[in-house]
């Protein structure tokens, strides 16, 4: 596909579709703001009106109060902005999460948001979206970043949890509280039943909730504060959010060991620094396959790369004999809930691990 006129521009408000006369994630407020997911750095409270996948937006409407303007729309479905047909396509990343097609006199361009390539049983699966120019983000956007199959993973961190228990001591999993923990519990639950209670913390509780309620099918948890017996608490699996990590609400558990689940576990010296004791790859971005897999999936001649490692994807697809460059802004991957670590006792938190130097949270 030939490349078209910018059609996308950075403003400091965020990205800014010209003639629609919208922003898409924006970071400060602004009039309509179309939403590609309900992390924290993509959806920010006080915008005028928000447009959304009808999923995301049950979850905006708990993370930025029940009174927001969202037009919940379904995926494939067009909506029309001042002559911008405008759309939503399954990004694979979390529940309701989106890329979003913009088409304006035979041009197109897709924002891809985040966005991982390998289903899970959480949320609609990635799919390609043809155009001309793609914005693509590159949270690991490094060849030394290839992901175990997530089932394979999912079993380490059974007989990890498994483990624990034989010792009698709880088994703490850190994992974002939206998206990563609902994948967890899925996953395990599709290998049977562990050796013990899951337990969750109140931030995860709160997104579950929105997950059911979506009809995504999770096992029973139970929360710490529901009476859990102290011989079951010994055999438990506990997700809670990486904020969590040495707060009181743990010390409740007595004897446990501790796992952080991210992206970012492949780097050993990220795990250490995180002080657990087990680190489990599993990251709900695209690896550097995957990245490289639904760039040509999209057939565009003109990539933009965002937040993450922006220069040696640029580098890469220029190589290729694409039109690449760095598009500046200011998400941060799943480190953005990190930022909202203030979120993490509302209905719906977002959280994330601190990211190594220069990287983001995944």
């Amino acid at each position: 596909m030939e490349v078209g006129r910018d059609l996308v521009q950075v403003r400091p408000e965020g990205l800014y579709c010209v003639p629609g006369d919208f922003y898409i994630d924006p970071w400060r407020p602004v009039a309509r703001a179309v939403i590609t997911h309900a992390h924290a750095d993509h959806a920010r409270r006080g915008h005028g009106a928000y447009l959304a996948h009808g999923a995301s937006a049950a979850l905006l409407r708990a993370r930025l109060g029940a009174d927001i303007a969202v037009q919940a729309v379904r995926y494939g479905e067009v909506v029309d902005c001042q002559g911008v047909r405008v759309s939503l396509h399954p990004a694979g990343h979390v529940l309701g999460s989106a890329q979003i097609r913009l088409e304006h006199r035979g041009k197109v361009w897709v924002v891809s948001g985040d966005y991982k390539v390998e289903g899970d049983a959480t949320c609609t699966p990635f799919e390609p979206v043809r155009c001309h120019t793609f914005i693509t983000e590159s949270t690991f956007g490094l060849p030394l970043y290839r992901w175990r199959r997530a089932a394979d993973v999912l079993a380490d961190i059974r007989a990890w949890w498994c483990g624990n228990a034989e010792a009698g001591r709880a088994s703490v999993l850190y994992a974002y509280a939206l998206g990563k923990a609902q994948r967890l519990l899925a996953g395990l639950a599709a290998l049977g039943d562990g050796p013990g209670p899951i337990v969750v913390h109140g931030a995860v509780d709160a997104v579950n909730r929105a997950y059911l309620e979506a009809g995504v099918t999770l096992p029973p948890t139970r929360r710490l504060d529901g009476g859990v017996e102290p011989a079951a608490l010994r055999r438990a699996l506990v997700l809670a959010p990486p904020a969590a990590q040495g707060s009181r609400w743990l010390r409740r558990l007595g004897a446990y060991a501790d796992a952080m689940v991210s992206g970012w576990m492949q780097l050993r010296g990220v795990r250490r620094r995180r002080g657990v004791d087990a680190g489990f790859v599993l990251s709900d971005h695209a690896d550097w396959p995957g990245l490289l897999a639904a760039i040509a999936a999209s057939g565009a001649s003109d990539v933009r790369v965002t937040h993450g490692q922006v220069a040696p994807l640029v580098r890469y697809l220029s190589e290729q004999g694409l039109q690449a460059q760095a598009l500046a802004t200011r998400f941060d991957g799943e480190e953005g809930a990190d930022a909202a670590d203030s979120d993490v006792d509302v209905s719906v938190a977002v959280d994330a691990p601190a990211p190594p130097v220069g990287g983001d949270g995944a």
